[in-house]
């Protein structure tokens, strides 16, 4: 009887460690569960907004200022140029690609387009020379001038080219919407990061009646921090909604044909960003 008590025990034990076994194979580890050794890219679209800048523009005969200048960007909207291969590059875009080097950070390279449009016909001060003073209404006394564009047309347009690499973190807070829920059909991640690159705009300019110019040219740096949220579905494809804010030092902006002209401003930038992407082991 005790001999036969000792079989039933060992058989069960041993179909307990078969069945929990078998759960084990069953059950194999997530392929959202670990980051590290995984490359993505994304192409997305952006809006962004500009502080008031000083530009400072130098030539043979000329050298002055206009101060707290205003500019806006020149959105697209929803449309098929965002997709479109002769033409996805005439929206403002972001380009990005980047490899993680362990679980929760990676390292990335990208281009941000944006796009910078000065504000014509409006009133500013001015201070320095130029030729022709006085043919462009200006109020000499209040030393203020109206932006006309027989003056100044002043476009980063194709454009404000923020070429950068960023070391970003991702952490999942899938658990905090749900305990059960299956990463690899959905799982909800935060990223943050910093970035640094340089500026290579093709500027739009047209200044003292003189000729357009309109070519690229690497015009100064940029530093920007950046936080996000990453939506990824089917363990390999993710939408990403990103705020990146920024400084941009622009001392070298081309304006005419002559090497001798140029332009110089600084200012800050919020950039708002909804990106598409995919992420994969090679």
């Amino acid at each position: 009887m005790k001999q036969s008590f000792l079989m039933v025990v060992l058989s069960f034990c041993v179909f307990s460690q078969y069945t929990f076994s078998q759960e084990i194979v069953e059950a194999p580890e997530k392929y959202t569960a670990h980051n590290k050794g995984k490359f993505y890219i994304f192409w997305g679209g952006n809006r962004a907004n500009y502080t008031k800048s000083d530009i400072r523009f130098v030539g043979k005969d000329y050298d002055f200022t206009i101060y707290d200048v205003e500019a806006h960007d020149k959105p697209k909207g929803w449309h098929i140029d965002y997709i479109n291969p002769s033409r996805m590059t005439i929206p403002q875009t972001n380009f990005r690609m980047g490899y993680f080097i362990s679980d929760h950070y990676n390292i990335s390279i990208g281009f941000d387009h944006m796009k910078y449009v000065m504000y014509n016909d409006r009133r500013v001060h001015y201070s320095g020379y130029y030729p022709n003073a006085g043919s462009y209404n200006e109020n000499p006394t209040a030393d203020e001038l109206t932006l006309d564009e027989d003056f100044l047309l002043f476009e980063h347009t194709d454009g404000l080219n923020y070429v950068n690499t960023e070391f970003s973190r991702v952490d999942d807070i899938s658990k905090l919407f749900s305990k059960t829920l299956n990463t690899d059909k959905l799982q909800i991640n935060l990223t943050e990061g910093l970035g640094g690159g340089f500026i290579y705009p093709k500027t739009n300019t047209t200044l003292l009646d003189k000729e357009r110019y309109d070519q690229f040219h690497v015009a100064g740096f940029g530093l920007s921090a950046k936080a996000g949220l990453n939506l990824t579905f089917l363990k390999y494809f993710f939408i990403q909604a990103e705020l990146k804010g920024g400084y941009i030092e622009m001392n070298d902006i081309r304006t005419t044909q002559s090497k001798d002209d140029h332009a110089e401003q600084h200012f800050w930038f919020l950039q708002r960003t909804i990106a598409f992407g995919g992420i994969f082991r090679i």
